[in-house]
């Protein structure tokens, strides 16, 4: 079997992700730890990394973002599952912004 080597597509989306996240933060914190799923902790860090830092944990072999939450019925409801595909994210989003961070991956 013949093993790919995704490291550039890794890279290249760890990096967007990583300048998106630090955007977020600094126009409206609360709401971009909302949205990105994550801690003070770590929205202070990824706040305060300088350019080079950043794209250095960009050039990490590890995806760094990943799903907020492991749980089918969120996942489904985001991507328009329910009874009204109109209002099923919004529904996921009341649902996930009543939950710990710690408490969605579970």
């Amino acid at each position: 079997m013949k093993r790919q080597d995704f490291q550039p597509e890794i890279q290249e989306l760890n990096l967007a992700y990583m300048m998106l996240a630090q955007q977020m933060l600094r126009a409206d914190r609360e709401t971009a730890m909302l949205r990105l799923g994550i801690g003070h902790g770590v929205a202070e860090l990824i706040e305060g990394l300088s350019t080079a830092r950043l794209v250095k944990m960009a050039s990490s072999q590890m995806v760094l973002p990943g799903f907020r939450f492991d749980n089918a019925m969120l996942a489904g409801l985001i991507a328009g599952n329910g009874r009204d595909a109109a209002t099923s994210s919004l529904h996921a989003a009341i649902i996930a912004a009543g939950k710990p961070v710690q408490d969605l991956a579970g």
